[in-house]
Order: C-alpha cells, then sequence, then structure tokens
C-alpha cells in the first residue's frame, strides 16, 4: 500500500503525471461544456422551457450536488496543474529565448493558454456569484432562474464581458483539445490533421454557442 501511495505521488509530480491529468480533466470539462451549452439553448425557448429545465435539475438536487463537487475538484486540479507546468516551463526555458523562434513553432492559442485560462477563471468566479450563487441563496424557495440570467444579459457590461471571455475560451479550448489527445499518444501524422479539425470546429461551436446568447437578449429580447 504505501508503495503505491509513493508511486501515485511520484507519477502525481512527474511531467508526464501532470499532463495526463491536465488531459483528463481538460476532457472532463469539455464534455461537461457540451451538456451545459445544450441545458442554456433551452433560454431560446422562453421562460417556462428555461425554468422547467432548471426545475428538472432541481427534481435530482443530490445528484446535482455531487456532479458540482466533482465539477469543483476537477477545475481546481485543472488550474493547479496548468499554472504549475506553466511555472516549470518559464524556469527551465532559457533567458534569451526568442519570441518569434517560438511563434515559428507553436500558435496563437498555445502560447496565450495562462492568459486566455486565466480569464476564463475571472468569468467563471463572476458567473456563479451572478447566476449560480443567486439562484441557490437568493432565499426564494423558488427563484425564477429565467429571469434572473435574462436580467444579466441584458446588462451591457456584463453581457460585452460575457462574449469577450466565450471568444477567449475558444482559443483555449482549440489548444486544450489538441493538447489532450497529444497527450493520450495520438498525435501520429494519419489522425492529428482530424483531431485538429475537430477540435478547431469544437472550440468554434463553444466560443459562438455560448456568446449568442446574451449578443440575442442584449440586442433582441427588449425586455421579456
Amino acid at each position: 500500500m504505501e508503495f503505491l501511495v509513493v508511486w501515485f505521488f511520484n507519477f502525481w509530480n512527474s511531467s508526464i503525471g501532470k499532463k495526463l491529468v491536465m488531459a483528463i480533466t481538460g476532457i472532463c470539462l469539455i464534455l461537461f461544456l457540451i451538456f451545459h451549452l445544450a441545458g442554456n439553448f433551452t433560454l431560446y425557448f422562453g421562460r417556462d422551457a428555461f425554468n422547467t429545465y432548471a426545475a428538472t435539475l432541481g427534481l435530482v438536487k443530490p445528484v446535482v450536488r455531487i456532479i458540482e463537487i466533482i465539477l469543483a475538484l476537477i477545475i481546481l486540479i485543472h488550474i493547479f496543474n496548468g499554472v504549475k507546468l506553466w511555472i516549470e516551463n518559464k524556469i527551465a526555458r532559457p533567458v534569451d529565448y526568442k519570441v518569434n523562434a517560438a511563434s515559428k513553432n507553436s500558435t496563437f492559442s498555445s502560447r496565450t493558454m495562462i492568459y486566455t485560462g486565466s480569464v476564463v477563471l475571472i468569468f467563471l468566479v463572476v458567473h456563479l456569484q451572478t447566476f449560480w450563487y443567486k439562484y441557490n441563496f437568493t432565499g426564494s424557495e423558488h427563484p425564477d432562474l429565467y429571469e434572473i440570467v435574462v436580467g444579466w444579459f441584458q446588462v451591457e457590461w456584463y453581457s460585452i464581458m460575457y462574449i469577450a471571455s466565450m471568444i477567449l475560451m475558444g482559443f483555449h479550448l482549440n489548444h486544450g483539445f489538441q493538447s489532450a489527445f497529444q497527450t493520450f499518444g495520438w498525435n501520429h501524422n494519419k489522425y492529428s490533421p482530424l483531431i485538429k479539425a475537430v477540435g478547431t470546429i469544437y472550440a468554434f461551436l463553444m466560443a459562438i454557442g455560448f456568446a449568442a446568447i446574451p449578443f440575442y437578449f442584449l440586442l433582441f429580447h427588449g425586455g421579456n
């Protein structure tokens, strides 16, 4: 047992271990975003549709709470390992490293992962405070989640922040998707172009899908 604990600790702190953890947690978050976007799309069908979707989740609230805790742990582990890998890479990189040389061997998405990830994290904190916190801790037994969401999406600064954050999230997802599959060893010349294409399409759809919602309510919904 002690041997397994030592092995796990050593593997967790190894470069390969951290990259594997990043890949696994990243894939989990990628899948979550698909389901989350699908649920958010019920906003387009009006108050009853969205509140029914929220109420349906409320029927299995204990399960939802467990999923939320697991999701929070996944996000924290992903952030911790991401920052740790970034720091290690900065330390290992020579001081006279040339930016121009880096741009030839990497994409914009890969070079800005720490920055786009930081923006998404800040957005997530604000997002949870405005939606999740208000829905769960408003003191009302049956808060109108549709009213809360639409109300915030009609606040100009919030919608602009939301849209900008989703665009940056798209860049983050684009590299993260491809990086995850490379970590799993799927970087063969035969599969890499397909993975790259699927990752780009996925990132684009997630960014546009999420950003379109506040855009719609801010410009076209008219307050109802």
